[in-house]
């Protein structure tokens, strides 16, 4: 299994880091609020919230849903693929990689719109071996997962269920979840995350 959670290219850790510090900055700005209510509020310590302030952190997918949900923002928000006119063009070179797995699998935030309501987009790609792990979402999340090739092993509150080539699945991912590839092909899926505002 692998723990590896963190955004993987300086590009992308660079353009995420700016944009996650300039948003904290700005909303706790805005709602006059401290490093420790933000802390309360999202989990997240006060020592971290200080090093992603300074971007001097490489914050993992789980600590930026955390950070986004106590703020009433996406992720997308955060890394800047979220739609905000009528129609939002996002171009190959601007969709990040917010995930890289120890064999070369990778997760990219193709598209989402705007917090506390959010909808994501997702891409995929989970080599022979790789496994990804959620602690879990706010209440009420959903995803839509479907997988193009491979074989998906999607493991929700310690239940298991494997999603062929060609499958789809609706899972609720409030609860601790991963997806694994227990394979021996690439496994590729295209995933769909509904967040309700709180």
């Amino acid at each position: 299994m692998t723990n590896k959670v963190n955004i993987t290219t300086d590009t992308d850790a660079a353009r995420v880091n700016e944009a996650v510090s300039a948003h904290i900055k700005l909303y706790r700005s805005q709602n006059k609020m401290s490093l420790d209510e933000l802390s309360r509020r999202s989990g997240v310590s006060k020592g971290m919230l200080v090093e992603i302030e300074g971007c001097r952190a490489n914050p993992s997918i789980a600590l930026l849903c955390r950070l986004a949900s106590a703020m009433n923002v996406s992720v997308a928000d955060f890394v800047k693929v979220a739609g905000r006119p009528a129609v939002h063009l996002i171009g190959a070179s601007e969709i990040p990689v917010l995930w890289k797995g120890e064999k070369g699998g990778s997760a990219r935030l193709l598209a989402g719109t705007s917090g506390p309501d959010m909808i994501e987009l997702w891409e995929w790609v989970l080599y022979p071996g790789e496994t990804f792990e959620s602690p879990g979402h706010p209440e009420g999340t959903s995803e839509l997962l479907y997988v193009s090739s491979g074989t998906l092993t999607l493991v929700v509150s310690d239940t298991t269920y494997v999603i062929s080539s060609g499958g789809a699945a609706v899972a609720r991912t409030d609860a601790p979840h991963a997806y694994m590839n227990s394979g021996t092909e690439v496994t590729m899926f295209t995933m769909t995350v509904h967040e309700k505002g709180r």
